[in-house]
C-alpha cells in the first residue's frame, strides 16, 4: 500500500514528478559547482553505444541528457515519491541495439578509483543494480541513492536507508561521473522538458 505519508518530489517550479514526463537532472548549484546529468562514452569501455552517467563541469553549456523515473509502485498513479524505488531511463530515440544503453544501473567496483560507477544497462522491475530512491537533501534538492534489494515489490517503500549508498561525483579523465561516494553527495533537482 502506499504510505499515508508518501511525500511527492517536486521539480524546480513546484510541480509533482510525473512518470509520463522527462526531467533533466540539473545541479542545485550553479557555476563550477554545476552542471546536468548527462549520457556519454564510458572511456576504455567496449559497449556498442554511450554507457556512462556523467555531469557537465558547469552550469553553462550543454543540458543534460532527459531521464524518465519509473516507479516501482506505479500502480498507485504517475507520482514519484521520495524513497520510492525506482528505475532512472534516459529518456532518448535509440537504435534497437542501444534500448539496454539507456536504464542506469550500478557497475562494478573501479579499483584505480575505489568505489562502483553508474553506468547503464540496467534493467526496469528487476531485482538487479538498477534501483535507486530520491530522497529530501539536507542542502537545497534531493539525493539520489542506490538502494540494493532483493525484492522491491514487496515493500516498494521504505525509510530505511542503512542499506542504501549515496550518488556523487568523481573525477575519471578530465570528465565529472556519477559514483556511488561515501560523503558529498550530488544535491540535484529536476526540470521538465518541454
Amino acid at each position: 500500500n502506499l504510505p499515508s505519508d508518501a511525500t511527492p518530489v517536486l521539480d524546480v517550479t513546484g510541480k509533482e514528478l510525473d512518470s509520463r514526463l522527462s526531467y533533466r537532472i540539473i545541479s542545485t548549484f550553479w557555476g563550477a559547482l554545476g552542471g546536468d546529468v548527462y549520457l556519454g562514452k564510458s572511456p576504455n569501455s567496449d559497449a556498442p553505444c554511450a554507457n556512462g552517467i556523467f555531469r557537465y563541469n558547469s552550469d553553462v553549456g550543454p543540458s543534460g541528457t532527459p531521464v524518465r523515473f519509473i516507479g516501482s509502485s506505479s500502480h498507485f498513479g504517475q507520482g514519484i515519491f521520495e524513497n520510492e524505488l525506482l528505475n532512472i531511463q534516459f529518456a532518448i530515440s535509440t537504435s534497437k541495439l542501444c534500448v539496454s544503453y539507456t536504464i542506469w544501473k550500478v557497475g562494478d567496483y573501479d579499483a584505480s578509483l575505489g568505489t562502483m560507477l553508474l553506468e547503464t544497462g540496467g534493467t526496469i522491475g528487476q531485482a538487479d543494480s538498477s534501483w535507486f530512491k530520491i530522497v529530501k537533501s539536507s542542502q537545497l534538492g534531493y539525493n539520489l541513492l542506490y538502494c540494493p534489494v532483493t525484492s522491491p515489490m514487496i515493500c516498494p517503500f521504505s525509510s530505511e536507508d542503512q542499506f542504501c549508498s549515496k550518488v556523487g561525483v568523481v573525477h575519471q579523465n578530465g570528465k565529472r561521473r556519477l559514483a556511488l561516494v561515501k560523503a558529498n553527495p550530488l544535491d540535484v533537482s529536476f526540470n521538465q522538458v518541454q
